[in-house]
């Protein structure tokens, strides 16, 4: 099996669970994207009975669409504190129970001053926002890869709590 369809396969596994968590909890889900360009929404809109949990997603890939859409303070964008705003924008925005959020520096270059890989997640839920800050290995697809899975277990973590 290729890396690529060894990934969408575990995507596919990472939204079923999903999928069921949300069920078994009524919790309902929406996604904010930066460099992902609305791949995560793309996936958990694929996910079973998507209609009943996933609210949507914002794609702020401009920095004025995090600024004045998701009021993401002025300054870096590559920065945990940009992914907690967004999550926690979308979540009111969208009226979704869980919420992830990912900014970042895919590549080849550097932006903000962060090296390409570095990648900022934020979930925001019931109990409050969480962020970390990953780097990841590759070319830009390889990174957009890693942050999608990776995007999918945090909002995975978040409905078992």
């Amino acid at each position: 099996m290729s890396d690529v369809a060894d990934g969408t396969r575990r995507s596919d596994e990472l939204i079923e669970r999903l999928a069921e968590l949300t069920a078994a909890r009524g919790y309902t889900v929406a996604c904010a994207e930066s460099l992902t360009s609305g791949s995560i929404a793309a996936r958990l809109g694929a996910g079973p009975k998507s209609s009943e949990w996933f609210r949507g997603g914002i794609v702020a890939y401009s920095r004025s669409v995090k600024h004045g859409l998701l009021e993401v303070p002025e300054g870096p964008v590559v920065c945990e504190a940009a992914a907690r705003t967004m999550a926690e924008s979308t979540a009111r925005l969208l009226g979704a129970d869980l919420v992830v959020a990912v900014t970042g520096a895919g590549g080849p270059e550097p932006q903000d001053g962060r090296p390409p890989g570095t990648v900022c997640f934020a979930t925001t839920g019931p109990d409050g926002t969480r962020s970390e800050e990953r780097h990841f290995d590759g070319d830009p697809e390889d990174v957009l890869a890693q942050t999608v899975r990776h995007a999918l277990t945090l909002l995975i973590d978040r409905a078992s709590a």
